[in-house]
């Protein structure tokens, strides 16, 4: 089960009166005010100045568990690969936080951050291995029924397309309501089936979400 961190100092502005998809800076990342986030629809990121951003887009982008498009190729590649969960957390982030990638993010404080909450049992790693070798994945924030998605890599062709497979087939276990949070649709992975919602549709989904228990995969030590 998942630890509780206790309670964040912070009080984080309601998503809805706020016309941006910045929603607050400053803060900082220690367990309680990430999950006080996650659960207020926001999620962080660096922005300019090097302080942290929390982010609510005003149109979200989300997985529908029954829309997700596998294709003939995808679903052949799905065979070559063995998925695994939380075995591999620190070298995921890694991977994901590689500065030789384009639009790289992820910084020390984000790194540490996250491993911490995986350490609590609320960040949680999807991986695609193949041949004893970590191939790609993808890493995200588990509360209830929601799982945020943060990042995704590849070091073989569809490994992390993959391992989202993995992720909705760990999350599609027949609760109702369970929700797959993208941030933001782009065309990538629009072709995977990502719709765009509304930020007061995706509230409204969220609180939904909050209430389930966690998936099987996500609960145990």
């Amino acid at each position: 089960m998942p630890v509780e961190p206790g309670t964040s100092p912070w009080e984080f502005p309601d998503p809805d009166i706020v016309g941006d998809d910045l929603v607050a800076a400053g803060a900082d990342l220690a367990p309680a005010t990430l999950l006080d986030a996650y659960r207020k629809g926001l999620f962080p990121m660096p922005i300019s100045n090097g302080s942290i951003g929390w982010w609510s887009p005003q149109v979200r982008g989300v997985l529908p568990l029954d829309g997700l498009r596998v294709t003939r190729s995808l679903r052949a590649s799905c065979r070559r690969f063995e998925i695994r969960v939380n075995t591999a957390f620190p070298s995921v982030i890694d991977a994901c936080a590689d500065r030789r990638r384009n639009g790289a993010w992820i910084d020390e404080d984000i790194r540490a951050a996250y491993v911490e909450l995986h350490r609590l049992g609320w960040a949680h790693s999807v991986e695609a291995w193949r041949d004893g070798e970590l191939a790609g994945g993808l890493y995200g924030v588990a509360i209830g029924g929601l799982f945020a998605g943060e990042s995704m890599f590849h070091r073989q062709r569809d490994a992390s397309k993959v391992a989202l497979v993995g992720l909705v087939d760990l999350l599609d276990d027949g609760s109702e309501g369970r929700l797959l949070d993208v941030q933001w649709r782009t065309d990538h992975l629009a072709s995977l089936g990502v719709v765009e919602i509304p930020r007061v549709d995706y509230l409204a989904l969220l609180g939904e979400a909050l209430a389930l228990p966690l998936p099987a995969a996500f609960d145990g030590p």
